[in-house]
């Protein structure tokens, strides 16, 4: 296990450039698709064109090059000009900027020539955001596997991830993989008025987090499957995981209940809509089940709903990813909950914390 930081074992220094947030301000010089899509961490978009611009430029180029240039030039520089007022007000000639577009061509150096003229310290990504891309995912073939994880399991509702942030308030190292991902983890866990980021953008995020750990400090995870949602683990951190040994949470049903009704208000209040959501588990759970909770449903029997769900859906379901993916020989323990409120959630956090890492379990 090594005893270097993440943060350098995997560091921008590797893209030639200085850690992201030493700069005053990183500037993405793409259109906004393209920031919408990834980008770096803390970066603000100010595109030299806008996506209608960039498309407009993008076609022309086909047919005439020195046009297409032209246009785009008058554009850049109008957009440049109405943008660059608010930076002079909010920044001086001591602050450092970074800047990149998404090869490190055209549009980055038209904002690093331009804040150059103004006084600034610039520097440009050399590759632009498609080197960061490269790194991201070469670097997540690497640092996972440098952390030594403690992954809570457990059926769906018996409080891991609340364990999870009551153990980040202990001090302790956490990964919070479905924070991460804008998403619960299940054919439920769609998270309201919160889409989950794409695939590009969660691996930066997840490298950002990984960089903030300390590979000679435990880091406590969630078990999750390969996908969390529509968005994928990367082999290493995925494979790691299942190396790790495993503390087995269980909770009583009612607490569970009770959790799911604060952690699915949602559906709490439209139980029909969750039921419709189930339907592609027909051919699992037949027919008949799925009656049954619709009937549930329309009685608003919101516990003895969610109660069943769990009961024939997700326990069986997580039953077979328990013995699939954490098979016997791998070191694991018992660990069950009297309740899933703040006081007993913090309680075993404590108890957790305060066991020397590494130590084996009786």
């Amino acid at each position: 296990m090594t005893h270097q930081p993440a943060a350098q074992i995997v560091s921008p220094q590797q893209l030639g450039v200085r850690e992201f947030d030493h700069y005053a301000l990183v500037i993405d010089a793409r259109s906004p698709h393209e920031y919408a899509e990834d980008h770096l961490p803390g970066a603000v978009n100010l595109p030299v064109v806008d996506d209608d611009e960039y498309a407009e430029v993008g076609i022309r180029h086909k047919s005439d090059k020195h046009r297409a240039y032209l246009i785009g030039v008058e554009y850049s520089l109008r957009n440049i000009a109405d943008q660059i007022r608010p930076l002079i007000s909010k920044y001086t000639s001591d602050d450092r900027f970074l800047v990149y577009c998404f090869r490190g061509g055209k549009r980055s150096r038209l904002w690093t020539d331009n804040l150059r003229t103004i006084g600034f310290e610039v520097d440009q990504l050399a590759g632009g955001w498609k080197r960061y891309r490269q790194w991201v995912r070469e670097s997540l073939v690497t640092l996972p596997a440098m952390f030594k994880y403690e992954v809570l399991a457990g059926p769906t509702g018996c409080g891991k991830t609340r364990l999870l942030t009551e153990l980040a308030r202990q001090g302790e190292q956490v990964l919070d993989l479905e924070e991460l991902a804008s998403h619960r983890g299940s054919l439920l866990g769609r998270l309201p008025g919160r889409p989950q980021p794409t695939q590009k953008m969660f691996d930066s995020l997840l490298l950002s987090s990984l960089r903030r750990l300390d590979p000679a400090r435990r880091v406590w995870i969630e078990a999750e499957s390969k996908k969390i949602g529509d968005r994928q683990l990367p082999d290493g951190l995925f494979e790691a995981m299942h190396r790790s040994r495993v503390t087995q949470i269980s909770a009583p049903m009612d607490e569970r209940v009770r959790l799911w009704k604060e952690d699915y208000p949602h559906f709490t209040e439209d139980p029909a809509g969750m039921v419709e959501k189930l339907l592609p588990l027909r051919p699992l759970v037949g027919g008949e089940v799925i009656e049954t909770w619709r009937a549930l449903a329309t009685q608003g029997d919101v516990e003895a709903l969610f109660e069943s769900v769990m009961v024939r859906h997700y326990d069986p379901c997580y039953a077979r990813s328990t013995r699939r993916n954490y098979a016997s020989g791998k070191p694991s323990r018992e660990l069950p909950l009297v309740g899933l409120g703040p006081e007993p959630l913090a309680q075993a956090a404590r108890s957790l914390a305060a066991e020397h890492p590494g130590a084996d379990w009786p």
